[in-house]
């Protein structure tokens, strides 16, 4: 792998990195957190300009056709700014999946709108016992004349309450772990689909969405039923991937903010950062960010050269879901006190990173995984 960035990434990177100082301070994502609908429309309509929308799909949908290496630039920059957004719901979760396992017919009446920035997505994965495992999906479909009927209730749904689309994973026919699972098309205005905002540590917008009669025609089946499986497995790898650039984006902003306190702070007749074990916490911060960068862009070429990638992934997930809690335990310790505030924008960085986290299976999850990929 070449650890590079191309012209192109960093021209995006670069695009990125001045839209986001520009028009997304701390002040407007504490507005939108505290917001219902938790993003900007304006924002949005600006990344669909810029073609970040549509970027991992093909010229014929609207999109850039760029793979998912080249985003990783736009995601880490994303992170960084804390931008609240329904871009990983949109476009990790909802896009890919349509590109994948979606009918022709669905491919180009969905994509082209998402990259527009006119239509918003989601996947409503999670159930009861909160596990990524595809064997734990139990919601079922239960199949008639006129389509499929729903009821039941998943859990941690990331901005359902706005998406035109949820894809919805369900059991449309009999099989263990990722047999038998369909993905269903449900538009968010069908009678019966009900969603209540949840209240996590960092203020996302995360949703219980409950199905009471819900009628799904056939036509709204993603691809073939009960053949999802592979296209839900590549979906939450890459959105595990997508968790860990968005945290390393942000790690690195944590890492900026120490060492410029660190350099102004006078204890002690000297600068804090003169003493030796505050330069070692930098130095230790900065050798984890280092790490979880190199495995997340890993993890994202190889997902995007099509190899197999789940000891990659996992190995990702898993050291940036604990390199970032010891990044944040190390930034408030050089910052002391005054970082704890709520007014301080570390603290939103600590929110964030303790629910990324356990977002897409936390470090035990994904170490069992690696387990497994090793052979053990």
């Amino acid at each position: 792998m070449d650890l590079a960035l191309s012209e192109e990434q960093q021209m995006l990177k670069e695009t990125a990195r001045r839209f986001f100082e520009k028009e997304c301070s701390k002040t407007l994502v504490r507005e939108l957190l505290a917001s219902d609908d938790g993003y900007s429309p304006a924002h949005w309509q600006s990344m669909a300009e810029l073609g970040w929308l549509g970027l991992p799909f093909p010229e014929r949908y609207g999109g850039a056709d760029f793979r998912l290496v080249d985003l990783a630039v736009v995601l880490e920059e994303m992170g960084r700014a804390l931008l609240p957004s329904p871009y990983c719901a949109t476009v990790l979760l909802g896009g890919y999946p349509i590109l994948e396992a979606g009918s022709e017919e669905q491919k180009s009446s969905l994509l082209p709108r998402v990259a527009q920035g006119e239509l918003i997505l989601t996947m409503a994965l999670l159930e009861t016992g909160a596990a990524y495992d595809p064997a734990d999906i139990s919601l079922t479909a239960k199949a008639d004349a006129d389509g499929y009927l729903l009821n039941g209730v998943k859990l941690f749904v990331p901005y359902a309450h706005i998406a035109d689309t949820i894809l919805t994973v369900v059991r449309t026919a009999p099989g263990e772990g990722p047999e038998g699972l369909s993905i269903l098309l449900v538009d968010r205005a069908t009678p019966g689909v009900r969603c209540t905002l949840l209240r996590p540590i960092d203020d996302s917008k995360l949703c219980e969405v409950a199905f009471e009669n819900v009628r799904v025609p056939k036509a709204n089946v993603l691809g073939e039923p009960g053949a999802a499986g592979p296209a839900i497995e590549k979906a939450l790898a890459r959105a595990a991937v997508a968790e860990t650039l968005l945290v390393v984006g942000g790690c690195q902003l944590a890492l900026e903010l120490s060492v410029e306190h660190v350099k102004n702070r006078v204890q002690f007749g000297q600068a804090v950062g003169a003493f030796q074990a505050v330069q070692h916490h930098c130095a230790n911060i900065s050798t984890d960010i280092d790490g979880s960068r190199f495995l997340s862009y890993q993890a994202a070429w190889m997902l995007s050269e099509g190899l197999p990638a789940a000891k990659e992934v996992a190995m990702a997930k898993g050291w940036v879901s604990d390199a970032s809690l010891r990044i944040m335990s190390r930034a408030h310790q050089v910052h002391g006190g005054v970082s704890f505030i709520t007014e301080h924008d570390l603290t939103l960085f600590f929110k964030r990173i303790n629910a990324a986290a356990v977002a897409y299976g936390g470090s035990n999850y994904h170490y069992r995984a690696l387990a497994q990929a090793l052979g053990m």
